[in-house]
């Protein structure tokens, strides 16, 4: 008998931390990390000298409910067609010093953890949600890279430095994809904002500039199918598949090419540094298999350019299946680390991004990584040395690898709970199904509607990953997020 459902947000919340904690997470900050951030001053002071660009048209772009904003984006004009693009990085380094109480649970935790019941912030929230924020009207400290785009979208001269920056609008994926598309109105606050209209078109230029010339170089096509919870009240209403806009799209580019920038510049300053690393898929044969299936053909070694290529044809003859084909790539290609580069050390780079230097630098209230990138280019910047040795930048990628894993699965665990809600009272019911993983550990599908994962009991044998079959609900069990499926026949 299902849960009533005034009480679903409050189960997920309970299993979210049970499990945070069986998989050596914090889900609650220390008595010493609260009394620093209850210390901290209500208007931080200006720290250092920084360039003052708080009259730029300076907008975030997030999700509708985020309140943790890292990064601030304004478009310049350029010489000869080209574009500059400034990012502003929170300056969180500048209130969590190294060793802080503060910086001894984000360096645990390493990430914060979205959960649909509840979001374990790395940082306390006075910081991440206000001081150490880009929130609209509020003057910040930021860090800035700043990068000219040439009209084929190539990469030019970068830099970056200090600021001081003012958020003038706070904007939404959701509102402002449909503006840029033409098929909707301005939202309000872009539109109370004089010239930020145009300027933002501007951006969107730059970010379509930049996406064709990555995808070129064989940037993988992939679609989203993460699926997001939905509550009606403390109500659990729905599953809905979490899709990519053209909004979104803009600040993934923007944030590609502030990373690369950032690790060309650690590396030019002799500096080590943390990079994001997804090496060639180890099962290329499998992908290769389902090309096949498709009528299609890719080479017998790993080529992100051929693969990128096979994707858009799929996407473009079938785009209602292309959620699925994605998903199994995305298994196929498996996870990233992190790995620590000295200067002039070759790195393998990220297969998906069709980028060799990537170091992630732009989300430093959510991940940690990013925090230790700060401290390295303040550090370069200074022209100190390396706050950190090469030791114990290598040991904290291991452990941020690590810890990403233990939250993602944290995540998963409750949305497969969640999902075990919505199924408990249709156990019997066939599905059309993906299959997203095949191993010694077990097989696993997804189905459509709602857009759910579990596992295949019984009828798995020789069901392989991208294989599509029909699939039975025979059990759930919403505390350990179990959902059991049979193949039907």
């Amino acid at each position: 008998m299902p849960d009533a459902p005034a009480s679903q947000r409050a189960q997920l919340r309970s299993i979210a931390r049970r499990t945070m904690i069986e998989r050596g997470l914090l889900p609650e900050f220390s008595a010493a990390a609260n009394a620093e951030t209850a210390a901290l001053p209500d208007t931080p002071a200006i720290r250092g000298d920084r360039r003052d660009l708080r009259d730029r048209l300076w907008c975030s772009i997030d999700n509708d409910d985020s309140r943790d904003l890292d990064q601030l984006t304004v478009a310049d004009g350029g010489a000869n067609g080209s574009t500059t693009i400034l990012v502003a990085i929170a300056d969180v380094d500048g209130l969590v010093p190294r060793g802080s109480a503060i910086d001894d649970h984000a360096r645990t935790n390493t990430t914060s953890v979205y959960t649909p019941a509840q979001i374990f912030p790395m940082l306390p929230e006075r910081l991440s949600t206000d001081l150490t924020s880009l929130n609209e009207s509020r003057e910040r400290d930021a860090i800035v890279i700043e990068m000219s785009i040439a009209a084929d979208g190539a990469v030019g001269e970068s830099s970056i430095y200090l600021a001081r920056v003012l958020n003038k609008a706070k904007l939404a994926y959701n509102s402002v994809a449909p503006w840029l598309e033409g098929q909707g109105p301005a939202p309000a606050a872009l539109a109370r904002v004089p010239g930020l209209d145009e300027n933002l078109k501007r951006q969107d230029g730059a970010a379509q500039a930049l996406r064709a010339r990555r995808h070129e170089q064989g940037a993988l096509t992939l679609e989203s199918v993460e699926a997001h919870v939905v509550f009606d009240g403390d109500a659990l209403a729905d599953l809905q598949p979490d899709e990519k806009n053209r909004a979104k799209q803009l600040i993934e580019d923007f944030m590609i090419a502030a990373n690369t920038s950032t690790a060309r510049f650690l590396d030019v300053q002799g500096s080590p540094s943390i990079r994001r690393v997804l090496r060639e898929p180890r099962r290329w044969d499998r992908i290769v298999a389902i090309a096949r299936e498709l009528g299609d053909d890719l080479p017998g070694a790993p080529d992100p350019r051929a693969l990128d290529e096979f994707l858009r044809e799929q996407h473009r003859v079938d785009p209602d299946r292309f959620p699925d084909l994605s998903l199994s790539v995305v298994k196929l290609l498996g996870s990233g680390e992190y790995a620590l580069v000295a200067p002039g050390e070759h790195v393998e780079g990220h297969f998906g991004l069709a980028v060799r230097d990537y170091a992630h630098s732009t989300a430093p209230n959510r991940r940690y990584p990013d925090l230790l990138t700060q401290r390295l280019i303040k550090a370069a910047l200074s022209k100190q040395r390396s706050p950190y040795s090469n030791d114990e930048l290598q040991a904290l990628a291991a452990h941020c690898t690590t810890q990403e894993d233990a939250a993602e699965k944290v995540e998963r665990q409750v949305r497969k709970s969640a999902a075990a809600l919505l199924l408990s009272g249709r156990l019997g019911q066939t599905f059309d199904a993906i299959v997203t993983g095949a191993s010694d550990k077990g097989t696993w599908v997804r189905i459509r509607r709602p857009a759910v994962e579990g596992r295949v009991v019984r009828g798995e044998r020789g069901l392989d990953v991208g294989e599509h079959t029909r699939v039975r609900l025979v059990s759930t069990d919403v505390e350990r997020g179990y959902i059991d499926f049979e193949k039907a026949t």
